[in-house]
C-alpha cells in the first residue's frame, strides 16, 4: 500500500509572469512542495491505519501465580499476538534468574529464524530478550512487569505499548548474513 488510496493531489498552475530564471526556481519549489505534501499525507494515512489497529497484548499473570515456566508460556502467548509471516519460526527459552536487592529478574530469549528446504537449520537467527521483573515486596495479586529488547537494538519495549515490526527481524537476519559472507572460512 502506498498510503494514497483515498485522495488525489492536483498540481496547480503557478503565476508564470516572473522572470525566466525565477520560473525554474518556482518549478523546483513546486515539485519539492508537492513531494513534501505527498510524504506528509502518506505518513498521516499510515498513522491513522495503525491507530485503527491497537497494539495487542495478553492478560499477564500475577506475582503469586508466577513460575519460570509460566513466564515462558506467557511470553510465547504474547509473541503469538504479533503479526508476522508464517515462514518465521521461533522458540522461547528461559536463560537465567538474577537476584537483585529488591527484585528478581527472569531473563528469556525468543529466537527467530526462517528455515527453508535448502537450509532447514539456518546459520543465523534473530533474538528478542524478555525480562520479567518480580518485585520482592509487592503483594501476590499485583501483575508482573515485562519488558523486552531486540538483539542489537537498545529501545526497551513494553507489552501493549509498541507494535511489533517484522522488519526488525529481517534487518537483524540480513545484517548477520552480510557479516557471515564477509568472513572467509
Amino acid at each position: 500500500m502506498d498510503g494514497t488510496k483515498n485522495f488525489n493531489i492536483q498540481e496547480m498552475d503557478v503565476d508564470q509572469s516572473h522572470e525566466t530564471d525565477k520560473e525554474d526556481d518556482n518549478g523546483d519549489v513546486n515539485k519539492l512542495a508537492l513531494e513534501l505534501v505527498k510524504s506528509a499525507i502518506h505518513a498521516a494515512v499510515k498513522s491513522m491505519e495503525e491507530a485503527e489497529k491497537p497494539t495487542k497484548s495478553i492478560k499477564w499473570i500475577t506475582h503469586g501465580e508466577f513460575t519460570a515456566e509460566r513466564g515462558r508460556k506467557q511470553i510465547e502467548e504474547f509473541v503469538l499476538t504479533w503479526e508476522y509471516q508464517d515462514r518465521w519460526v521461533h522458540y522461547t527459552q528461559f536463560i537465567e534468574r538474577e537476584d537483585l536487592i529488591h527484585s528478581y529478574h527472569y531473563i528469556y530469549c525468543v529466537r527467530w529464524s526462517i528455515p527453508t528446504a535448502k537450509r532447514p537449520m539456518p546459520l543465523v537467527t534473530a533474538s528478542a530478550f524478555f525480562t520479567i521483573k518480580i518485585t520482592k515486596n509487592k503483594p501476590p495479586d499485583m501483575p508482573i512487569e515485562i519488558s523486552y529488547i531486540f538483539e542489537g537494538l537498545s529501545l526497551v519495549h513494553r507489552p501493549g505499548m509498541t507494535r511489533f515490526r517484522e522488519k526488525w527481524l529481517r534487518d537483524m537476519i540480513e545484517a548477520k548474513n552480510i557479516l557471515m559472507e564477509s568472513i572467509p572460512f
